[in-house]
């Protein structure tokens, strides 16, 4: 009888949810033990590093056990939650025993990534298990070639072939002079990360000028760590993690990765903003959100039409400009889960009623906290509008994988020289942020040029468009 039950339990693993996400954090359970479920339902709320997400059960049965409390940080493949499906639907593929601890450790790879419907866990081949503590892990050959070279013997040859690593962990381990090769990876699919970087390089700092042998080394006692302290009282810390984390290591990748340069413009605007509540009240609109970011964002895709190449993006591993004749407008959008950066697919071809109701859509969505992954893919060009913080203006950092973002800074009433006299206008200030590889200044200024003459004289929306 026990047989029977054990067979009939199915364990649900967190899927990879977005294209090589690692780990999900646990936001809320929908089910507790003891509840019936059903082939699609929706069982918890997961949030990603890029946006929160829900997981529905690929099958019919009763919880058994949820693995997991709310709150916990949970790897990718790890079984989160166990339904008895005892008399309900047959398993799925991805419910299949996993392969005996005996395995060979290398199997051969698929040669792309399998794409995973969400809800339905990670293709069993091509995921890596990692070894467990304490068990026998084979030596990788780099390390027994250095192992050798320590021991005054001569290194076997080694066919070496290159270890995976995207660009900017390559560079860091070049900073710190640590070689790839030597590294063992703990990413996925074997790719190394900034921290089996970080890892290697420490007791290569550590080693003596001299090596000695190991046999006559003098036994070291390793220092205490210092023990962190704060004011409890005076202070709160909080832990770094999901989209927070992921915007942060993201800005620091384009802050020092891409040079930037940053353009800034002071523009009357006054004719858009009546322009803004003429389109307010112009029936085409009606039930649709109008404010003066519908305007840029819609300027600013006429000034791509007028200098494509500023929609592009630098493919450092080819050494090419990828020159994009699309727009996928990203908004900047602050949640309370962290900034995030939603784009508008294919707004080049959007009708300024449709833009405006794709604006409304993403922020709406935004403020809900349910941007999808793909949502926030793709993006080409991006706008943030810091203006309404009461805001001037800005230095923005490049969205990743883009060359320009555009900030608007707040509108205000402000003495202005109109038609050689001095009169009350309402203005702003635009600053246009441009990675310098394969922007130049000419390119970026006329671009910024042409968005301010827009937004001075809307009509070029129409003339120029």
């Amino acid at each position: 009888m026990t047989t029977m039950t054990e067979a009939s339990v199915r364990e649900f693993k967190m899927p990879d949810v977005g294209e090589g996400l690692t780990e999900a954090e646990i936001l809320k359970w929908y089910v507790q033990p003891g509840d019936t479920v059903t082939d699609g339902q929706v069982v918890c709320e997961v949030e990603t590093a890029k946006a929160a997400v829900e997981l529905p059960i690929p099958y019919d049965g009763v919880v058994r056990e949820l693995h997991f409390p709310e709150g916990s940080t949970v790897d990718v493949g790890t079984t989160i939650i166990a339904v008895d499906v005892a008399g309900g639907a047959p398993a799925p593929t991805q419910a299949e025993p996993v392969a005996p601890a005996e395995a060979p450790a290398e199997e051969a790879k698929p040669e792309g990534r399998q794409p995973v419907l969400v809800g339905y866990g990670v293709a069993t081949s091509s995921t890596k298990r990692r070894p467990r503590k304490g068990s026998e892990v084979t030596v990788p050959a780099p390390a027994q070639a250095i192992q050798a070279e320590l021991n005054g013997h001569a290194a076997p040859a080694v066919d070496r072939p290159r270890q995976l690593a995207k660009p900017p962990v390559r560079k860091l381990a070049k900073d710190l002079g640590v070689d790839l090769d030597t590294v063992t990876p703990s990413g996925p699919d074997g790719v190394i990360t900034r921290e089996d970087v970080h890892a290697a390089a420490t007791p290569a700092t550590a080693a003596p000028a001299t090596a000695t042998p190991a046999a006559t080394a003098a036994p070291v006692t390793p220092a205490p760590a210092p023990v962190a302290s704060y004011d409890t009282a005076r202070e709160t810390r909080i832990p770094v993690k999901g989209v927070r984390k992921a915007t942060a290591t993201a800005m620091v990748g384009s802050a020092f990765t891409a040079p930037h340069v940053t353009e800034f413009v002071t523009v009357d605007v006054t004719r858009t903003m009546k322009l803004v509540e003429e389109l307010k009240q112009d029936r085409e609109f009606q039930g649709l959100r109008v404010n003066p970011l519908l305007l840029i964002a819609k300027a600013l895709l006429v000034a791509v039409k007028r200098n494509p190449d500023i929609n592009a993006s630098w493919d450092e591993a080819a050494q090419e400009i990828v020159q994009k004749h699309y727009v996928n407008l990203g908004i900047a959008a602050a949640t309370p889960r962290g900034l995030i950066v939603p784009n508008i697919k294919d707004a080049h071809d959007k009708t300024l009623p449709q833009l405006a109701g794709a604006l409304g859509e993403l922020v709406a969505t935004a403020r809900e906290g349910r941007t999808s992954p793909a949502a926030m893919q793709g993006g080409t060009v991006t706008i943030t509008n810091v203006g309404v913080f009461g805001v001037d203006t800005g230095t923005p950092i490049l969205n990743p994988g883009e060359s320009a973002i555009l900030a608007i800074g707040a509108i205000k009433l402000q003495p202005w020289v109109h038609k050689g006299k001095v009169k009350p206008r309402q203005v702003t200030t635009l600053a246009l942020s441009f990675d310098h590889r394969l922007v130049d200044g000419e390119l970026g200024s006329k671009f910024l040029a042409d968005v301010a003459a827009i937004l001075e004289q809307p009509k070029r929306l129409i003339s120029w468009a």
